[in-house]
């Protein structure tokens, strides 16, 4: 034992369970009369959310939920969800937040897998939700949230109780729980559950806390700033925003639907200086009529991550004033993980290298402890030459605790004392990671592994794309070949043809899409593309 061991103890003055619930007790002891969530025309300070969170978690508290229990939301970015993230933690219990976008048959699942006691549900989701119930074997007790500035001809009573109503129940003097310990849980996320039943990702406290903290730090982000909600406060838990915006007395703009013109607007009204947005948002934003879009006073800066969006998005994005900074994470690890962090000696490229470099996934947060690319069967990491493929294997206090009631899948994942992302890429000389695909999206034509990103990206230049997706189409000859699914831009037809011939003009003969089929793409409800669709198509 060390010298500096004898008699130094943990105790309650040195040693703080690390959570983010501190965050919005020290915004509303030391900004209370600032504003913290604007919703239409709902506006609350510090001091309003403070007491509506530990009100509504007396009242969860009052009907029997404790420690361990599971709290469903199922909600559009309102109030409502930014203070579950607050509330349902004060009583113990777990925040599972569920895809609005979800069928009932997988709704049904969640409830029933996760064990949840409540749902709290905005009623425009009635129709599936009501499904979902009738064939569930349990009851729950449901909690409406009656949006009025939803439309108001979809919504449907759901449930005996209402949330305003129910939070009203609840005592503002409610000495909520702070965590036993910090590896308690905190929240639990469903994967989109592209083949099976989705599996339930456990947070804990400690590593929500660091994911705040992180993210304030890789994304410089000041204190005061305007943060507009775009990516669901389901998905992620927002990418852990609900908590990091609080310690930075940011203020919260909350945007119900994905409206361009809308954002625009609310950019204007409430000098938003950052959002965080999934690659079909930064597309729809470019493509955007010139009536919906107003100047930016300022430079606006956008955190994508998804799918790699192609580098012509980062010089359209610029081209109207917003800063854009691509991140890499899973919902396996608290979301972003890996940023492209800047360097200065960059600014010498021109346009197009630039471009190419901030479509990397980059280097590791100030959160995460290890990103590797390695050979997924002897561990060992691959060359940094940027063309050896592995897998991107993650470390630290952001990865979750594991699957819920799934001790296989969380052994197999943790394989080795590393996450496995399941995504394949390069590592490149700078350290600077490049994916290359998901392990089940790469196309082996012929015995040659084929990068669908990477055609994806060559599509994208072209002026009459909007979107490209690219999958495996079975061939006799080749095993199978290159199909590009393609949205195109209004007003700028083109031809199969013509599409060929472009990247025929930049990729290898046995790169180039054997087939371009013109279409709507099937997306999630966060702009991720489901090639899983697609490739039923075949």
């Amino acid at each position: 034992m060390s010298h500096y061991d004898n008699n130094l103890d943990k105790n309650s003055a040195n040693y703080v369970p690390l959570t983010p619930l501190t965050f919005l007790k020290r915004a509303k002891e030391i900004y209370p009369n600032y504003e913290a969530v604007v919703y239409e025309d709902r506006k609350y300070t510090w001091d309003q959310v403070y007491k509506r969170a530990v009100k509504f978690a007396s009242a969860l508290n009052k009907i029997g939920i404790q420690k361990g229990d599971t709290v469903s939301f199922l909600a559009f970015n309102t109030p409502e969800i930014f203070e579950g993230h607050y509330s349902v933690p004060m009583t113990g219990a777990v925040l599972n937040t569920i895809n609005i976008r979800l069928d009932a048959k997988t709704i049904t699942y969640i409830l029933d897998h996760s064990d949840a006691k409540v749902l709290v549900v905005d009623r425009q989701l009635h129709v599936e939700v009501k499904k979902a119930l009738s064939n569930l074997k349990k009851k729950i007790i449901i909690i409406d949230i009656n949006d009025k500035f939803a439309d108001q001809s979809k919504c449907e009573k759901i449930g005996e109780l209402e949330y305003e109503s129910f939070l009203n129940t609840g005592d503002e003097n409610y000495d909520w729980k702070m965590p036993e310990d910090e590896w308690q849980a905190i929240s639990l996320s469903y994967t989109s559950g592209t083949t099976g039943n989705p599996k339930g990702v456990v947070y804990h406290h400690r590593g929500s806390y660091l994911m705040s903290t992180g993210s304030a730090v890789a994304w410089n982000m000041p204190n005061r700033l305007n943060f507009l909600t775009i990516v669901p406060m389901f998905h992620c838990n927002g990418w852990g925003y609900p908590w990091t915006i609080p310690m930075l007395n940011g203020r919260t703009i909350c945007l119900r639907n994905i409206d361009i013109k809308k954002i625009f607007e609310l950019i204007d009204k409430y000098n938003v200086s950052h959002f965080g947005g999934a690659p079909i948002v930064l597309n729809m934003i470019t493509g955007a009529p010139e009536a919906d879009r107003k100047k930016l006073k300022q430079k606006v800066y956008v955190l994508t991550a998804g799918a790699p969006p192609p580098s012509i998005i980062f010089k359209k994005m610029n081209e109207l004033g917003f800063e854009v900074m691509h991140v890499y994470g899973l919902t396996e690890t608290y979301g972003h993980v890996t940023q492209c962090a800047w360097n200065d000696a960059w600014n010498d490229f021109d346009e197009e290298k630039q471009n190419e470099i901030k479509a990397r996934q980059g280097v590791r947060y100030p959160n995460t402890e290890g990103i590797a690319v390695m050979n997924p069967e002897t561990m060992i990491e691959v060359p940094k030459d940027g063309k050896t493929i592995g897998e991107i294997m993650i470390k630290g206090n952001i990865v979750m605790k594991g699957y819920y009631k799934d001790k296989d899948a969380t052994s197999k994942a943790m394989a080795g004392g590393w996450f496995h992302s399941g995504d394949l890429a390069v590592m490149h000389p700078d350290g600077y990671v490049k994916i290359q695909d998901r392990s089940k999206d790469i196309i082996i034509s012929g015995g040659e592994n084929i990068s669908s990103i990477e055609i994806e990206n060559t599509l994208a230049k072209h002026p009459s794309v909007s979107i490209a997706a690219v999958v495996a189409k079975p061939d006799d000859k080749w095993g199978e070949v290159p199909c590009a699914f393609i949205e195109m831009v209004k007003d700028k037809p083109v031809t199969e043809k013509e599409l060929i011939s472009f990247c025929k003009e930049t990729l290898a003969g046995f790169k180039v899409p054997k087939q371009v089929v013109f279409c709507d793409l099937p997306k999630t409800s966060t702009g991720k593309i489901q090639k899983f669709e697609l490739r039923k198509k075949f």
